[in-house]
């Protein structure tokens, strides 16, 4: 496709000039890029495709790089990447050596902070505002948070603290899905419209400024004033969370409508208080099979444009983790399913359907959602909460506090261990292991096959403990015959060389041994502690490689040259893990041949 003004758009100052009518055809091309990128390298693409008008009204209203731009997560960037000199490369987005699918300092000037996690941006352009007064730069921040990345915790912590202070601070709350504040009423309609015109606003600041004047009473009565403008206001409004924060508040406005956008952003601007613009906008719109099925269309795989994205396909651990949930819960009234907002990517739907009462999404909220687990536990229930890896980091005091050293037996199904791909460095699951394995009386497992997990979801609902079931993104790579069910499996070779190793990559050691069968392959099913019987079948071991999809220090390689030095044993030992780097956008095979974790490196490794 031809893009008569998107390819000729090289910085934000190029849509500036642009009529109304351009900026709806920019906005149509705009469209039709993310779906056709999107469906070639696959990303997020509901949410961005509802916040093409909100960007370009930013743009229009804002100076980026000057003025820094910072949308939380990134789900809703690629807008701002297409405006900001991208769109040459924009096609590379989400492979190796391409654009991310988030924001990244490194890759623009336009970037401000690198984004991944939700719930940081208010707290991040607020640091980014502040140094900048205290630099004495001009220009300002602003944060774009969407109405899921406000039910995180670190939202509110932040606005509490910059509602602290005098400035002009300004939030744009991106909603697509609930309504904040309910205007009730023509005359609530009528003093919405009145009050989002710049003209009020200019007569408000012009009155201030003549009460002020007054001599001996003008403060005085520039506060009664304005506190009878609260006042009635509250009554008209109902004053929301936001005005109560302490942040003016403005909106509703059509997130569609740029003019009305940019009206209200040249408004926000003159304020010395912090405000919060609350855009609605609808999500994947422009596209009917993302607009009618949102959820669907968050993160999706390459697919067809004119048939749209299948929801069906080849079972993945997470499918098979839900499905044992539900068998479970079944025959079994106390088991509970908690998630953190994704109650489609960790295979609960469901389970959500089935059991209503015992099922708890409770938003973006990490740490809520491992407290709450745990008062669950003491309250006689079997909670699972199902997570991804490199969320969990976010309630990882939570599980020393509240879990572990209550001792209640919550249950972590941790999704998305390991390398996960295209997602890059903010998503990688290679943190769990050293994290998890440092907290008395927890238990970790990591199966390598649907069989092994099914198993250790049953084991993990009769343990009254704390335990830890950890899989890889996707499915598996194929289910062999063997016993799983002892805290290892060891398969003797007829040499004094050893693999060891656990999850998937147990899978490509069983393969090798095929290959060579001098080689003898320890498999650690349950991963942490180590268990002692893994040290007795090691010791008569020359040579020990151990392979493992996480960071080294801290891992469970570390830990077991530890055990075998204190047991007197004497050999070479190689640990190959990820070893002080962060694991950069690429296919999951890519990043596992780039950190030595693959079959041809296993061969290689053991081959020296």
């Amino acid at each position: 496709m031809e893009y008569q003004f998107l390819s000729n758009i090289h910085s934000p100052e190029d849509i500036k000039e642009l009529n109304e009518e351009q900026l709806a055809q920019l906005c149509s091309e705009i469209r039709e890029c993310i779906i056709s990128t999107v469906a070639k390298n696959g990303g997020h693409l509901a949410s961005n495709l509802g916040a093409v008008e909100l960007t370009v009204a930013l743009h229009r209203s804002f100076s980026s790089p000057k003025d820094a731009i910072l949308f939380d997560v990134g789900h809703q960037c690629y807008t701002h990447k297409l405006l900001t000199g991208r769109f040459d490369r924009f096609d590379t987005l989400r492979t190796e050596g391409g654009l991310s699918g988030y924001m990244r300092p490194d890759e623009s000037e336009h970037d401000p902070f690198i984004t991944g996690h939700s719930s940081n941006s208010i707290s991040a352009a607020y640091g980014i505002y502040r140094a900048k007064r205290l630099k004495g730069e001009e220009g300002t921040a602003v944060a774009v948070i969407g109405d899921g990345a406000m039910t995180g915790g670190m939202a509110y912590e932040a606005m509490n603290n910059v509602a602290s202070g005098r400035n002009n601070f300004i939030v744009v709350l991106n909603d697509n899905k609930m309504s904040i504040s309910r205007n009730v009423g023509a005359l609530s309609r009528s003093l919405t419209k009145m009050r989002n015109r710049p003209h009020y606003h200019h007569f408000k600041f012009a009155l201030s400024h003549f009460l002020l004047a007054i001599p001996l009473v003008g403060r005085h009565l520039n506060d009664l004033f304005f506190s009878i403008k609260e006042s009635i206001k509250g009554l008209v409004y109902k004053n929301n969370i936001f005005s109560s924060l302490g942040f003016h508040y403005l909106g509703p406005v059509d997130g569609h409508d740029i003019k009305a956008m940019e009206a209200l952003f040249q408004v926000a601007q003159t304020y010395n208080r912090p405000t919060l613009i609350h855009v609605v906008t609808t999500k994947g719109k422009g596209y009917s099979y993302a607009e009618n099925s949102p959820k669907n269309y968050h993160g999706v795989s390459p697919f067809d444009v004119e048939e749209g994205a299948s929801t069906e396909g080849k079972p993945s651990f997470s499918d098979v983790a839900g499905q044992t949930l539900v068998e479970l819960a079944e025959k079994d009234d106390s088991i509970c399913a908690v998630t953190a907002a994704m109650t489609v990517g960790t295979g609960l739907s469901d389970f959500a359907t089935r059991f209503k009462s015992r099922f708890f999404d409770v938003g973006i909220a990490e740490q809520h959602a491992v407290t709450f687990a745990a008062g669950l536990a003491s309250g006689g229930m079997k909670p699972f909460f199902a997570v991804y890896s490199s969320f969990l980091q976010r309630g990882f005091d939570q599980v020393l506090h509240d879990i572990a050293i209550g001792g209640y037996p919550v249950r972590l199904l941790i999704d998305r261990a390991g390398i996960i791909g295209e997602d890059g460095e903010t998503h990688q699951g290679i943190f769990d292991i050293p994290f998890l394995s440092s907290v008395p009386g927890m238990t970790i497992y990591s199966p390598c096959c649907f069989k092994e997990l099914r198993d250790c979801i049953r084991k993990a609902a009769q343990t009254p403990a704390c335990c830890a079931i950890r899989y890889p993104r996707g499915g598996e790579m194929f289910e062999p015959a063997l016993d799983f069910s002892g805290e290892i499996t060891c398969l003797p070779g007829t040499g004094k060389k050893a693999i060891v190793t656990y999850g998937r990559l147990s899978l490509q050691a069983i393969t090798l041994q095929s290959e060579r069968p001098d080689l003898h392959v320890l498999k650690l099913n349950r991963v942490y502690p180590i268990a002692e019987q893994a040290i007795d079948c090691l010791l008569p071991m020359e040579e020990i490689h151990f392979f493992e999809e996480s960071i080294q220090s801290g891992g469970i390689a570390e830990q077991l040259a530890a055990k075998l030095l204190q047991a007197g044993w004497q050999g070479t030992y190689r640990i190959h893990a990820i070893d002080g780097c962060f694991v950069p956008t690429a296919s999951v095979a890519s990043s596992l041949a780039a950190t030595g974790l693959d079959l041809d490196s296993m061969r290689k490794a053991v081959s020296l």
